[in-house]
């Protein structure tokens, strides 16, 4: 049986409602520790830096995983795939929730981003191979939003549950969802082989490995920037590194037979286009679900399960407009909804630099929901934009260099910002926002340089295709 009459069977909303609930379930687990942090600490009597391991491990496999995933996904069963890795993220969940020793859950958090990596990007491969251009929109809009939501409830959920319960609950309940999820996934997933030829599916493994190497120093040398400072060894001996690694990687996909991503991919602008703009927007939403509720907590001395529901009004605007901008972006192209939509985040992000930064927490909501509302607008037709350009033989490279691009972002925002705001309190001076009267400079600040980031996104969204998808 070929991909294509099998994929005529999927029954589209059922295959719908597993991909949004597993987005939901990943993006939800990747950031739910953060608000229970010092309950970890405390009960492994480890310091800041060792506790942090928590949160940044799992983001750097998931990095280094989604365009893996997405480029072996040209050979292999979605269906077969997306349960093994959603297995993988059940076993690690298992292992943190019965972690003896913070070595140990810090490894169960990198075996659940070796799993969950996959879900985002075989969530959008299935979709791309479900529906075609120009009809794609509204869907690939649910799948955004169940990640923005699921990235703003972690903090929520796991600040909550994990204050009541304690910190091993949240990871019991991540177990039960998936364990649940995997009979569903492999009854609606598609099941057909890959899309590429034998030849085109051949995997370039040296080719992977410098790509994974590249991706992990990087995000280890910002991570490490951020708790040891960017003039460390560890984290300007890393950027290095991964400087050297890409230049032998880019060397690599122009003279290997069968490149790991194919140089094609960067010659086409309106595709390059989209992930770096999925690559800012990401950092500066992530950037701001964690300095928000850290601003509220410092500065208003809200507790922690209260600071995330300041978060509530951008994941309910992620959730319910994302849809809708992706059904915009069939109808009309995806430029103008990410112009207006970086528009938004960027005018969203100075109001919380000039008027939310010390003041009530009810301006940063507001701040939150016009950011969640911009985010919405640019996220999904962003990736409807990547995946309009991509032919068939292109798609699990094509769409797994851009889900990578969204997770380096997210990692890289919140530690570049979490540098940037530490040598501003320590600098102690006025703020750089001329507009700005409180008495929250450093925080001011810091949202000023996340709004600096989606700038940058605005001019890279130049470059996206204008008009209909073909």
């Amino acid at each position: 049986m070929n991909v294509q009459t099998d994929l005529k069977r999927t029954r589209q909303l059922p295959l719908l409602l597993v991909l949004v609930f597993s987005l939901f379930v990943a993006c939800m687990t990747a950031d739910m520790v953060n608000p229970v942090l010092h309950l970890i600490r405390k009960d492994f009597g480890a310091s800041e830096a060792g506790a942090g391991w928590v949160v940044s491990g799992v983001l750097l496999v998931i990095a280094i995983g989604v365009p893996i995933y997405g480029r072996i996904s040209d050979f292999f069963s979605i269906r077969k795939l997306y349960a093994f890795a959603l297995l993988i993220f059940a076993a690690g969940s298992l292992v943190c929730a019965a972690a003896p020793t913070l070595p140990i859950l810090v490894g169960g958090r990198m075996l659940q981003g070796a799993g969950s990596a996959a879900v985002p990007v075989l969530s959008v491969i299935a979709v791309s191979q479900v529906l075609p251009s120009g009809s794609r929109g509204a869907a690939l809009g649910l799948l955004a939003g169940s990640i923005g939501l699921g990235t703003a409830a972690g903090p929520i959920f796991g600040g909550l549950v994990g204050q009541i319960f304690g910190w091993p609950s949240l990871f019991w309940l991540t177990l039960a969802l998936l364990l649940a999820l995997v009979p569903c996934a492999l009854y609606v997933l598609p099941g057909g082989a890959g899309t590429g030829t034998p030849e085109e599916s051949r995997l370039d493994l040296p080719g992977g490995i410098l790509f994974g190497l590249a991706a992990g120093l990087f995000l280890f040398g910002v991570t490490q920037g951020q708790t040891e400072g960017f003039r460390s060894p560890a984290s300007w001996g890393s950027l290095s590194g991964a400087c050297l690694l890409t230049a032998a990687f880019i060397r690599r996909i122009f003279t290997a037979e069968h490149p790991f991503v194919p140089p094609a991919l960067f010659a086409d602008k309106s595709y390059s286009a989209a992930v770096w703009v999925g690559f800012f927007t990401m950092f500066a939403y992530v950037s701001s679900l964690v300095f928000v509720p850290l601003l509220v907590v410092e500065v208003n001395g809200l507790s922690p399960a209260a600071a995330g529901l300041v978060l509530l009004p951008g994941a309910a605007a992620v959730a319910v407009f994302s849809p809708a901008a992706g059904r915009l972006s069939d109808r009309i192209g995806v430029k103008i909804p990410v112009t207006a939509g970086l528009s938004l985040m960027g005018i969203s992000l100075l109001f919380i630099s000039t008027f939310a930064a010390g003041s009530s927490p009810l301006l940063a909501a507001t701040g939150m929901l016009g950011l969640g509302l911009g985010v919405a607008f640019t996220n999904s037709p962003a990736n409807n934009a990547a995946a309009n350009t991509l032919g068939d033989e292109q798609v699990g490279a094509g769409l797994g260099i851009f889900q990578g691009a969204l997770f380096l972002g997210a990692g890289t925002g919140a530690s570049v910002i979490g540098a940037f705001l530490a040598a501003r309190k320590e600098d102690a001076q006025g703020a750089l926002n001329p507009f700005y009267v409180l008495d929250a400079a450093p925080y001011s600040d810091a949202f000023l340089a996340i709004a600096a980031a989606v700038v940058i996104a605005l001019v890279f969204s130049a470059g996206l295709q204008s008009g209909r998808p073909k």
